[in-house]
């Protein structure tokens, strides 16, 4: 009987002992991982293509409105205005930025990793949401800033005039924060219902412009009040309706009044905050059931 003989081989392992990081540090990774995502950043050059042109579209926008304002001395669109002008671009924007956060993780079934221990089951959506929002706001307002500077370097009227752009700015990038928050809502809930891109991006879309003709309906219906609520019907101009409340001339400056609210601006307030309440409630429950699985 033969001698049994082994080697032992040290390959390094070495039990951790440097910090450990918390809920707080895996949160604000996921957002940065996530905000990245949006913008391809890390990605392939495909995935760049997509999200960098519609900045450079958006940006362009802004430039052109703002060689045409220094030129003939007259704010072509406000700051609230690009927003609303700019709305159709986020709306595709978004079909594509939301699948890519979590379309993607639902369909490689990672999602086990992610609930695991520190990070609560709700702070992956919250955190995927947050960067979506973020990367909405950074569309819309990114231009404005643009236009801002244009607008300030060209003033006749001094600091005076500079701060008075800055008091119509500021309202503007509020307005974005409003259509980045419902648009981001929206689109993650509705991209976290499945696994495939395609179908997430085809669903958000549906969404956003199904609801269109719906309001046209209504607001042709020979009720007043039926005319003044239709704009509910569609997240577009649920926001646009908002803004035409909270904003005043800043959106309807140049234009016929706006959409005709009536007297209903906080009806479409309040809606709105529900609307963004139920997708967020909704969107961490879907993250309970699928991390129970």
């Amino acid at each position: 009987m033969s001698e049994a003989t082994g080697v032992i081989h040290d390959i390094g392992y070495q039990r951790y002992t440097g910090p450990r990081l918390g809920r707080r540090q895996v949160f604000g990774a996921l957002y940065g991982h996530g905000l990245r995502t949006v913008f391809g950043l890390g990605r392939s050059a495909k995935a760049k293509i997509f999200p960098w042109l519609v900045v450079a579209v958006v940006t362009v926008v802004a430039a052109g409105l703002t060689a045409v304002r220094s030129q003939i001395g007259q704010v072509v669109l406000t700051y609230a205005q690009f927003a609303d002008a700019m709305s159709w671009l986020v709306i595709f924007f978004v079909a594509v930025a939301a699948p890519e956060l979590v379309s993607r993780d639902l369909r490689s079934g990672v999602l086990p990793l992610y609930f695991s221990r520190p990070l609560p089951r709700g702070d992956y959506a919250l955190a995927k949401l947050a960067a979506l929002i973020t990367a909405l706001w950074l569309l819309l307002g990114g231009p404005q800033l643009v236009m801002f500077l244009g607008a300030a370097f060209t003033t006749s009227r001094g600091m005076r005039g500079v701060w008075d752009e800055l008091l119509d700015l500021l309202p503007g990038l509020l307005y974005a924060g409003l259509w980045a928050v419902v648009f981001a809502s929206i689109g993650l809930l509705v991209a976290s219902l499945t696994g495939k891109r395609a179908f997430a991006a085809g669903g958000i879309v549906a969404v956003f412009l199904m609801t269109t003709p719906v309001v046209g309906v209504l607001s042709i219906m020979p009720s007043r009040t039926v005319n003044e609520l239709a704009f509910l019907a569609s997240p577009s101009s649920l926001v646009s309706g908002v803004g035409t409340w909270a904003l005043g001339d800043l959106l309807t400056q140049g234009q016929e009044g706006g959409i005709p609210i009536g007297g209903f601006g906080p009806v479409y307030a309040v809606v709105a905050l529900l609307l963004v309440a139920a997708c967020v409630s909704l969107l961490l429950l879907r993250y309970r059931k699928v991390a129970a699985r």
